[in-house]
């Protein structure tokens, strides 16, 4: 471990990696309890990715749809996108019913959605592709409708291109889960930071992400103001209704950034230079495989 686990030293965080380094491609779902930051972490993650020479699709699957002004798009811009599950025409051409429709039609489970980033996405900075998938906002949101049907088709068979990596931003909490939305996915991100509820939640995503055959899991402690703030996680990780057997690929701290809050919603600003941009290009580089420093957290 380096002296200071809050800026990590020894890892070049400018060092680029040949497509070929993910050559299978990955696609990484975020999530964890509301308020903890994964937007922002999201936004960082797809632009840092896009940065070492990967393509990058960052899909909004949050049903505030925050993530286009987060990735830096025009407000105005980031507003008047509609959500894929919005979109009459889409959702009526590929699951036969219209939204709002599903009881007594003929709906089609699994539609054909391999054109879905080519027909529906949009270009955000840094070359990363922007997918809003919008949600089901009425009651009964998890009924068998065809928004839901497109949206779990589109996260089980979107088509990675070489090297491509999709980032997925989610609801808060572990609905996605729930609804088993992340299948297909082989990375976790959980986001939590120093608190023992985001802890609890954290741990919950990562227990459900492991039953949906999710084989990396990596925990995230996000606003991290000093030593202590790791310590305090890694005692409620070990408390006795922690989860027992409970474990991470890997443990990264993010540092505690004022200006995360100051410049939101974009990480524009962040990005010209930033101890928790930084902190998210090291993370960058651990899914690609790249050798980085993250702080794991003693068991």
């Amino acid at each position: 471990m380096c002296d200071d686990p809050l800026h990590p030293g020894g890892h070049d965080h400018h060092q680029r990696v040949p497509i070929s380094a993910a050559s299978n491609g990955r696609r990484v779902v975020i999530a964890g309890k509301g308020g903890v930051g994964k937007s922002t972490i999201a936004a960082l993650l797809a632009r840092q990715l896009s940065r070492r020479g990967a393509p990058v699709v960052a899909v909004d699957a949050d049903e505030q749809s925050n993530l286009g002004a987060t990735l830096g798009l025009d407000l105005e811009r980031a507003a008047s996108l509609v959500p894929l599950a919005a979109d009459v025409g889409y959702v009526e051409e590929k699951t036969g019913a219209r939204p709002g429709e599903g009881a007594g039609e003929m709906l089609r489970l699994n539609p054909d959605v391999t054109d879905v980033v080519e027909r529906m996405a949009v270009d955000a900075p840094d070359g990363v592709r922007l997918l809003v998938m919008g949600g089901v906002a009425r009651a009964g949101g998890g009924c068998l409708c065809p928004e839901t049907a497109l949206l779990a088709a589109t996260v089980r068979s979107m088509r990675l291109r070489r090297g491509e990596v999709v980032v997925m931003d989610t609801h808060a909490g572990v609905e996605h889960f729930g609804r088993s939305l992340a299948l297909g996915f082989d990375e976790a991100v959980v986001v939590v930071d120093p608190t023992r509820n985001a802890v609890t939640v954290g741990q919950a995503t990562a227990r459900l992400a492991a039953e949906l055959g999710i084989s990396s899991v990596r925990l995230v402690v996000n606003r991290v103001r000093e030593p202590a703030d790791a310590e305090r996680v890694n005692g409620y990780l070990g408390l006795p209704d922690s989860g027992a057997g409970l474990s991470f690929s890997s443990v990264h701290l993010l540092p505690y950034d004022e200006r995360a809050l100051a410049d939101e919603p974009s990480v524009d600003r962040l990005l010209l230079g930033s101890p928790l941009a930084d902190a998210v290009d090291r993370l960058a580089g651990d899914l690609l495989g790249v050798a980085g420093d993250p702080w794991e957290v003693a068991r």
